[in-house]
């Protein structure tokens, strides 16, 4: 028999359980930073990123996580997935009423931040509350706007990078600046070049698609139906003109940089591309690319772009991600991944802000050996248009060029 004041305690614990919010829903922006990392102690956070790239494996594997668990007693769990990957498995969680995520912090940008705004699967906002925001270069267009959308605090500045035609300077003479330059050069030279259809050969497309508007400046704004539609169907034309010149006589187009990347080292491609300015410099100190491989930027200009990290709304352990996204920051971590042998990953962080000792220890980091200076292809920086644009760009390239 249950004795009555033992009931009227469990009735009081109920009570207590149903008017404290759970760890999933609780809105953490008014608790104090001391409070957050003391709870994060002791904690698991699964974190969905890309894993295509060695190099950034390898500094996640090897100095992120250990660093950590050194200084915050949190276990950094990597699980592979990126863009369409996240949007769904949240959205799957959401219809199914699941209480917690699988997933606490995603590496995103662009359409997957659209996409999960969309969907209210994302926490925030939060990153004002990170002791390391005041680091922030917010100053910077390229950063504090993500594809035209104000990123609102949901969702923080990782890394900056700006994509770069790579290609074999012992083959390559001189390099095609405009798209009339590329017609002829691939007429002159069958097989030696192609785009990916992943998000890299996208971001190309993208590059051509605000040329062809008008240049820079052009598509920003909302989405715009005529504006794409005009562009588009030039560029569509452009590309069924010369894909008969393109590798594999434009049949197959490689569907990630890791193939297009082996055939050019392979030698049956003369140029690759990827979305980091830096990482000709990275894999020829690896010993993957020739030494003779060399990056540019075509005078129409390429994306810049920045890449974020998130919190999914439905986190279990929102105090642990913050603390180490707040660790991500901070001058060490970014100092870290900046350097070629590492990453070469741009940094986020206003170097007036940082301390002294750290800014002549960014200063030390080699600089760009055989791509070009950041400080001289800026002015050829392209701002992301609208999500819609990478959206459509993905449908259409398959609709009237792969299966054209």
């Amino acid at each position: 028999m249950i004795r009555p004041y033992f009931l009227f305690l469990a009735l009081l614990l109920l009570v207590g359980c149903q008017t404290t919010p759970s760890r999933q829903t609780e809105d953490l922006t008014a608790t104090p930073w001391s409070e957050i990392s003391e709870t994060a102690k002791g904690e698991t956070v699964t974190w969905m990123m890309w894993q295509g790239d060695p190099l950034i494996n390898r500094y996640v594997a090897d100095y992120l996580a250990p660093a950590i668990k050194e200084h915050f007693d949190i276990t950094l769990e990597v699980v592979p997935g990126q863009g369409n990957q996240i949007v769904s498995q949240l959205t799957a969680e959401l219809e199914a009423g699941k209480e917690s995520s699988e997933i606490d912090m995603m590496w995103i940008n662009g359409e997957t931040f659209f996409q999960l705004r969309q969907i209210n699967g994302l926490y925030g906002p939060f990153v004002q509350q990170l002791p390391n925001n005041e680091l922030i270069d917010w100053d910077n267009p390229f950063i504090h706007t993500d594809f035209q959308q104000p990123v609102d605090g949901f969702e923080c500045p990782w890394g900056n990078v700006q994509l770069a035609i790579i290609y074999n300077s012992d083959q390559v003479e001189e390099v095609p600046q405009t798209l009339e330059d590329l017609e002829k050069w691939v007429t002159a030279h069958p097989g030696k070049f192609t785009i990916g259809s992943d998000f890299t050969g996208m971001t190309l497309l993208k590059s051509w698609l605000i040329h062809l508007a008008g240049g820079p400046g052009s598509l920003d704004g909302p989405f715009n139906e005529e504006k794409y539609l005009k562009a588009s169907q030039e560029m569509w034309t452009y590309l069924n003109r010369i894909k008969g010149n393109f590798w594999n006589h434009g049949t197959t187009f490689p569907t990630d940089v890791a193939q297009m990347h082996q055939l050019f080292v392979n030698g049956e491609l003369w140029f690759t591309m990827s979305n980091n300015d830096t990482e000709v410099d990275n894999k020829i100190n690896q010993g993957f690319f020739p030494e003779s491989s060399r990056a540019y930027v075509p005078s129409y200009g390429t994306i810049q772009n920045t890449h974020y990290l998130g919190i999914a709304k439905r986190s279990a352990h929102k105090e642990a991600a913050m603390t180490v996204i707040n660790f991500m920051l901070s001058p060490e971590a970014q100092w870290h991944k900046n350097h070629p042998d590492v990453w070469g990953d741009g940094t986020v962080l206003d170097l007036k802000k940082v301390p002294t000792e750290w800014q002549e220890r960014f200063k030390d980091v080699p600089g760009h050996q055989y791509s070009p200076k950041r400080a001289d292809i800026q002015s050829r920086a392209l701002q992301e248009p609208a999500p819609e644009y990478m959206i459509r760009l993905f449908q259409d390239f398959r609709k009237y060029v792969i299966e054209a």
